[in-house]
């Protein structure tokens, strides 16, 4: 919390700042805060209305599916088919382009996508081709 909001909800550090302030500031600062407080009043009252008015039109509308007999799953299968993306597909894995064996004597394979093994490289920096790793 702020150090100004601890003053303003706390009434002895709100009476200790008080005592700074002539009577004239007190009352304008009286003034501004009630009618902050009636504005946020009529927000959240105006947001309330909102919010049921929407509801008023979602009980009007389910009473309208329901009196035209429409499935319910079927409407947002309906919906929900024309608003979805495509769920992006898998690829199938790559085949493997180069084979070499490792430091361990293992015979491994690359695709030749991603980084360089570093058995291939090693051996690519000593002067040999990588046509020479080709299956």
């Amino acid at each position: 919390m702020s150090e100004l909001t601890k003053t303003l909800l706390n009434i002895r550090s709100l009476r200790a700042f008080s005592r700074e302030l002539t009577l004239e500031q007190l009352e304008e600062a009286l003034d501004k805060l009630s009618t902050v407080v009636a504005e946020r009043k009529e927000a959240e009252e105006a947001e309330l209305a909102a919010q049921a008015e929407q509801e008023a039109k979602l009980a009007e509308i389910a009473e309208k599916i329901a009196q035209d007999g429409i499935d319910v799953e079927a409407l947002i299968n309906a919906l929900s088919g024309e608003t979805k993306t495509k769920a992006k597909s898998k690829r199938a894995p790559r085949p493997a382009k180069y084979k070499y064996t490792d430091t361990n004597g293992q015979e491994k394979t690359w695709t030749g996508q991603g980084r360089t093994p570093s058995a291939i490289q090693e051996q690519l920096d000593a002067g040999k081709s990588l046509d020479d790793f080709l299956i």
